[in-house]
């Protein structure tokens, strides 16, 4: 732009700006145009002297930014190209001044204008440099081809009037992650605009609103209804069959003489446009029954939806729109429960895609895997708490690894044994919900866990902690029940057997949902019975409570683990007999042994351990009575200058001295004391 060689370039001390010439006249009619604003040197926030050369042209037709700032100056919306970005045919005729300096642009497409309008500013003395700069610029996604913005006439809806109410029924919605909810939706509801619901294309939904051809007599007609379109036009739309059609070109074919119009001339014609899609979207829950005018009665008792479910993004599409409808309409949600999922990315990390082929092969992987396999890793992955997904092979065969091989595995065991007994006149399982074997009581207590724990998580939509306790119990049932009562197998013991079968049994049932095609194969198999899925869901009352075995059993484990970790340390191996290994157990569950694993509680415990660690003596004492000290445990107190400085100022520098120096004492209730003797009264940090 030029500057008028009059004016100084230092904006005005009430308005702030500068005028300008423009470098053509072909818009500076103020009357015709109304630009009698424009041309001037405006200020923005979002403009920065750091990027750039600090001046940014602005375009109220071709940007969101440019149209908000130019908007604030009273600058009008002009447009300069038609709806294939080309340039209107003004520019072929003389500017009011006379100028055909830009006659070689009309009908071009603005991309293969540029070097026309170079010229013309060279040839006009006005070019002060040109050079070319690598940014970021929008493309098609599906073409590839760039794209412009343009600024275009649209119907809204008046979101910005419910908005609050919008956050307020959000209250009663949850979500799976629950961090959505404040978070990603929760924003862009508090932060909602009016929404645009009309796109200029063919083919959609038509916006059933029809207006004067005539702006002298203005009307605006609204339907919501066949009748009504009937009552006013006195027919339907009819496609060439002969059948009521509501699309295009057909329902444009309805026009009547404006009711407003005393001279008769003008028509109501239906505005061109059709129906945003995600409108149509938002509108599924009753327009997939025709409601009001079918199914009311079951809609009003079905709405709002129990559970929906739609990757991240839908917090600004479906999810959003849905919502958007629900409040203005019936004022409550759409859905009382949603998962929110991440986005499934392939092999390389970025967006999966058919055309990069950047994932496994899907039908390989069911003939390798099958198809459970894929069904668990995606069940099982952090995709279903708002994270986002990389398929992999080798991630769909660890679900086979840690789930699916040692549930199947278990399964064989027990019907090679179960088959081989009685000199192989098999033995009949039945279901048994209590036995006195410690083993026994311990996976029976752990089925019980289990069913609490899934459903719980089913109610609630966890699936992936649904899968995560059905993992942690595969390893408890492969790695601890069934490793540690082989000898019972063999020795066909009936209360093993049944056992067993009762935990399969029931943990078919509980993983059906999720590894549907396994545990169908494993239920049949045990029972006999047509399918698991047909099944009852179990329940968790029928097992005993045995929380407190459960919790001395995980120490057991804990401690087996612990002193296996020692024996990798020492480079020490299993098959090498040690003397001894002494385990402190806290006070309340020392306590526990007697009650938890019997009279022998604590013989039994130790056995285990010894049994494990390959040892000839296990010695338990109660942490309470035992003394660090003696176990080479010492403690070190370390302050946090950050955290504590606040609180203590220049004397931090004396705790931390203090702490270095031993000169420091604990409570029972944990607090410390450290340099009472040095700090006035002594200094407590929690």
């Amino acid at each position: 732009m030029r500057q008028l060689p009059s004016q100084r370039a230092t904006p005005a001390p009430s308005s702030k700006v500068c005028a300008t010439l423009p470098l053509w006249d072909y818009f500076a009619d103020a009357e015709k145009w109304g630009t009698g604003t424009s041309w001037q040197i405006l200020v923005a926030d979002y403009v920065s002297t750091t990027d750039g050369t600090g001046i940014v042209h602005q375009a109220p037709a071709y940007g969101e930014d440019d149209q908000k700032v130019c908007e604030s100056y009273d600058i009008p919306v002009v447009l300069s190209v038609d709806e294939g970005a080309r340039f209107l045919p003004l520019f072929g005729q003389p500017s009011p001044s006379g100028s055909t300096a830009l006659a070689g642009i009309a009908g071009v497409q603005v991309f293969e204008a540029n070097r026309t309008i170079i010229n013309a500013l060279k040839a006009d003395g006005a070019l002060i440099v040109e050079k070319s700069y690598v940014h970021s610029y929008p493309h098609c996604w599906r073409c590839r081809n760039p794209l412009i913005y343009r600024a275009i006439t649209s119907w809204y809806v008046k979101v910005t009037e419910f908005k609050d109410r919008m956050s307020e029924l959000n209250e009663q919605i949850n979500w799976i992650p629950e961090n959505v909810k404040y978070g990603q939706f929760g924003k862009w509801v508090e932060n909602a605009r009016d929404w645009s619901i009309s796109r200029n294309r063919f083919w959609g939904s038509p916006i059933p609103v029809w207006v004067s051809d005539d702006p002298n007599y203005p009307r605006v007609d609204v339907y919501g209804s066949l009748e009504e379109l009937k009552a006013d036009f006195g027919r339907l739309p009819l496609n060439k069959e002969g059948q009521p059609d509501l699309h295009r070109p057909y329902i444009d074919e309805l026009t009547r003489p404006n009711p407003d119009d005393p001279t008769g001339k003008s028509t109501m014609r239906r505005v061109e446009d059709v129906l945003d899609v995600w409108f149509d979207s938002g509108s599924m829950p009753y327009a997939q029954v025709h409601y009001p005018f079918e199914n009311k009665d079951w809609f009003e008792n079905h709405y709002p939806a129990d559970f929906i479910v739609e990757y991240i993004g839908q917090t600004r599409g479906w999810f959003y729109t849905l919502h958007i409808l629900a409040t203005a309409l019936f004022d409550r949600p759409a859905f009382k429960n949603v998962v929110s999922h991440g986005i499934v990315l392939g092999s390389d990390g970025q967006k999966m895609s058919k055309s990069l082929r950047n994932y496994p092969d899907v039908s390989e992987v069911l003939d390798r895997d099958g198809s459970d396999a894929m069904r668990w890793f995606l069940m099982s992955s952090p995709i279903l708490r708002g994270g986002n997904l990389i398929v992999t092979e080798q991630g769909i065969r660890e679900g086979v690894r840690q789930v699916m091989l040692p549930l199947w595995n278990v399964y064989h065991f027990f019907a090679l044994y179960a088959n081989a007994a009685n000199k192989g006149a098999g033995y009949t399982a039945q279901v048994k919900y209590d036995s006195q074997h410690v083993m026994d009581r311990f996976i029976l207590g752990k089925t019980r866990e289990l069913v609490q724990q899934v459903t719980a998580d089913m109610d609630s939509y966890d699936i992936w902690s649904a899968c995560e306790h059905l993992r942690l119990y595969a390893d408890a049932l492969t790695n601890w029940y069934v490793r540690r009562s082989r000898e019972r197998f063999f020795d066909e013991d009936p209360d093993a057997f049944d056992t067993l079968y009762t935990a399969l049994v029931t943990v078919s049932k509980v993983a059906a949902s999720l590894l549907p095609l396994t545990t169908e194969e494993i239920y049949r198999g045990l029972t006999g019975e047509r399918s698991v899925h047909l099944a009852d869901w179990p329940a968790a009352e029928d097992f005993a409570d045995e929380s407190e075995l459960l919790s001395l059993m995980e120490t057991v484990r804990a401690v087996c683990s612990t002193g296996s970790s020692l024996r990798k340390e020492k480079k020490i191996r299993v098959r090498q007999p040690l003397q001894s290994l002494t385990a402190a157990i806290a006070n309340e569950q020392f306590a526990q042994l007697e009650t938890a694993f019997g009279t022998k509680g604590a013989d039994y415990f130790a056995k285990i351990v010894k049994d494990e660690l390959n040892l000839r003596e296990v010695i338990l004492v109660n942490a309470q009575d035992a003394n660090p000290a003696d176990y080479g445990i010492s403690q070190q107190l370390k302050v946090n200058a950050r955290a504590a400085g606040p609180r203590l100022g220049k004397q931090v520098q004396t705790a931390i001295k203090a702490s270095k120096s031993g000169d420091w004492t604990i409570a029972d209730d944990g607090t410390v004391t450290v340099a009472f003797d040095t700090i006035d009264g002594g200094t407590c940090i929690s």
